[in-house]
This record gives structure tokens, C-alpha cells and sequence, in this order.
């Protein structure tokens, strides 16, 4: 139920004050008709050589600033208590805190109301920053156990989980309805399980996952009723350009193949939605193209070699579609997400959706380097095919 904001965001602050029991705060997105000063502001515990401090990060979209602040200060307008108070008045539209008890998610409505969410922490965290990062579903959970994945899938679980928690918290989200989660190319589902589980202790979320494959469908959808998720968690058998379960508010294509990753990508821009996570696969288009096309100079040198062709093939096509993004209007980066040893194909193609405010005149460069990036090469990325109507 929604309740005042401005008790919800006074709940907050003893737990974001607590040295002793927080483990991370994020505060991220803005309010409706409001722009905080900050994109993100990350708050946790770190020892230092004079004691324990609150570590303030703040990123204004051109790079983070650290601070560390003193839980008791004399000044009164100085210490962690005054850094606290300060980030709570800015016009946020989500929080989420951690400690080692409890999960905190609050969202900011389109009323102006406070949706709150709290969860019991389901496994013991730690305060020290140089620690593990902490695992978001207990290596013992039921999931694991029905889904049969043994310690390398968890690994990537905990891996992708990480990433997931960080564009959720980045993005401006809805608060007056449940998340809309939607997985292009679902395949054997077993991230796809684990958002569910993971988002589920946040809030209210409805996760639909989608694959070509009937076979996938049926294992899937028996897989969600043993678990008694069924009524929030779905698999359907489909096309991805097919897809139509709007409004989707984080997209997911996890190691889908070749062009299937551009049309996942293209069906959230469609949908213009807030989130995605996208894991390429393998990149035959591209690589095809770059076959057939001269090779400009002076990098022959770079393309004779089929091994280093097909690996630059890779980089290419994830680095020009990471720039359509941009200019669609995402914060879109491309990223590691887990070690080779657990899977090979460990990059991960994440973006957030901008506020309109802040696209306009904001992929100048993008387009330029982009233009001349393509015509020197003589490709045509599908992606950019399937985007023509949005690029204009």
C-alpha cells in the first residue's frame, strides 16, 4: 500500500546511519517533474585507518566522486549524518537498502506516494568492503535444486543477479504496478528463474519468458508450477519479433543466437523500455559481412587471420550496437559479467533508458564516430536495420 513519503524516506535514514548493519544503499531514477542532482548515489561502510566511515559515491553521468564521511562530526553541516540528509531531499525516485537483517526497496509513484517493500534478508551479509560480494540467492535455495544447476551455473546466476540489481536500481521504474519482466529467447530459463526469484523479494513482478521452442514452453512452464510460481511466472512459445506483452519494463536476451540479439534489442526500443540486459551469442552477420568487404587500411593485418577476424567481429558488432542504443536514447555499455572459466560468452550489452531531457543533443559524437565506423568497413548491422524507424 502506498503510504506518505515523507515518513517512508524518515524510516530510512537510521538505516542508512547504521555502521554496524548496512551493507549498500542505492538511490537512483528520479521523480516525476523533479531531476536530483545526482544519476546515483551509492552509501556503505568502509574502514579506513581512522575508523569506520560512510563511503558516499556520487555520479553525475560524467564520472563518480567519492567521499568518506565521519559518522560523528562536530560541524553541523558536515559527517555522514548531514550527507544522508542531504541525498534524502534529493528528488529520487528509488531507494534501495541493504542491510545484514533486512532489504528496504521504496519507490517513488507518479502521486508522489512512497511504495514500500520489505523483505527479511535471506542469507547473513558483511559491512566490510573488502569482502565477497555477498551471493543474492543462497547457494542452497530450492531454485538450484529443481533447476539441477550445479556451482558454475550459480556462479553465473550470482553474476547476472548482480548486474540485474544494478540496472533495476538505475532505471526510472514503475511504482503503482507490478515489474514487467520479459525474456527474449528464454532457452532452458535458468536466469530467467532466477530473476523471478531475485525480483520477487523486491516487489510485485510479473516475468514472461519466450522461446521459438515448444519443448522449452512445456519444461519451463512445469518447472514454475513445481516451484508454485506460475501465477507471476510464465513461458510462451514464440517468435521474438513476435512478442506483444507490453508494457515491458526490463528486457532480458540471454545468449541468444546471432541476429536473434538484435531483435530483442530492437523489440525494447519499441517498447521503449527502461532496462535491458542482453548477452550476445555468437555474430555470423557481421562477421559475414566483413568477409566479403574490403578490409580497409592499414587493417589487413587484422582481418587475414580467420581466428582474429571472427574475434573482432565479435567486438564490433557489440560496440556499434551498444551505439545505436545511445542514439536511441540509452545509457548503453558493454561489459563483462562473468569470468571465462564459468562460460565463454561472458559479455553482457546493459542500458538504461534516459530521461528525454537528457538524450537531446547528447549523441553528437556517437553519431559521427558511428557513420565513419560503418562506411569504412562497408557493414550494415542488422540492428541498425530493424531500428531505421526510430533513428529517422
Amino acid at each position: 500500500m502506498p503510504e506518505p513519503l515523507v515518513a517512508a524516506l524518515t524510516s530510512l535514514r537510521p538505516l542508512l546511519l547504521d555502521a554496524e548493519h548496512l551493507v549498500r544503499a542505492v538511490a537512483a531514477g528520479r521523480r516525476r517533474g523533479a531531476q536530483p542532482s545526482w544519476r546515483r548515489a551509492t552509501l556503505r561502510p568502509v574502514d579506513l585507518k581512522d575508523g569506520r566511515r560512510l563511503q558516499v559515491v556520487t555520479d553525475d553521468g560524467q564520472g563518480p566522486r567519492t567521499r568518506n564521511e565521519a559518522y560523528e562530526d562536530g560541524a553541523a553541516d558536515a559527517g555522514a549524518a548531514a550527507a544522508v540528509d542531504a541525498l534524502l531531499a534529493e528528488p529520487f525516485g528509488n531507494w534501495h537498502v541493504q542491510t545484514t537483517t533486512e532489504t528496504v526497496q521504496l519507490r517513488v509513484t507518479k502521486k508522489g506516494e512512497a511504495q514500500v517493500h520489505r523483505a527479511v534478508a535471506a542469507n547473513a551479509q558483511h559491512t566490510d568492503h573488502d569482502r565477497a560480494k555477498p551471493h543474492l540467492i543462497d547457494p542452497g535455495d530450492q531454485l538450484f535444486k529443481v533447476l539441477g544447476a550445479g556451482a558454475s551455473k550459480r556462479r553465473q546466476v550470482d553474476a547476472f543477479l548482480h548486474m540485474l540489481a544494478g540496472v533495476v536500481e538505475d532505471a526510472q521504474l514503475p511504482g503503482d504496478r507490478p515489474l514487467r519482466v520479459v525474456d527474449l529467447g528464454c532457452g532452458n530459463a535458468y536466469l530467467t528463474f532466477a530473476a523471478y526469484r531475485f525480483l520477487s523479494e523486491r516487489g510485485p513482478v510479473e516475468v514472461v519468458g519466450i522461446d521459438v521452442r515448444p519443448q522449452a514452453r512445456e519444461r519451463n512452464n512445469q518447472l514454475a508450477s513445481q516451484l508454485d510460481w506460475s501465477d507471476h511466472l510464465r513461458f510462451e512459445e514464440g517468435l521474438i519479433v513476435d512478442a506483444s506483452v507490453e508494457p515491458a519494463d526490463v528486457v532480458l536476451s540471454l545468449h541468444a543466437c546471432d541476429t536473434a540479439t538484435d531483435d530483442a534489442l530492437a523489440q525494447a526500443v519499441r517498447w521503449q523500455a527502461p532496462a535491458i540486459l542482453a548477452s550476445p551469442c555468437c555474430h555470423h552477420d557481421l562477421q559475414r559481412q566483413l568477409k566479403a568487404a574490403p578490409t580497409p587500411a592499414p587493417y589487413s593485418l587484422l582481418t587475414r587471420h580467420a581466428i582474429l577476424r571472427e574475434r573482432f567481429g565479435d567486438a564490433l558488432t557489440d560496440a556499434l550496437r551498444a551505439a545505436l542504443l545511445r542514439r536511441v536514447g540509452y545509457r548503453a555499455e558493454v561489459v563483462q559479467f562473468v569470468a571465462s572459466e564459468y562460460t565463454p560468452r561472458n559479455t553482457m550489452i546493459k542500458a538504461v533508458r534516459r530521461p528525454a531531457d537528457r538524450v537531446i543533443g547528447d549523441v553528437g559524437d556517437v553519431d559521427e564516430d558511428y557513420d565513419e565506423l560503418v562506411r569504412g568497413w562497408g557493414v550494415t548491422p542488422y540492428l541498425q536495420t530493424l531500428l531505421a524507424d526510430a533513428l529517422g
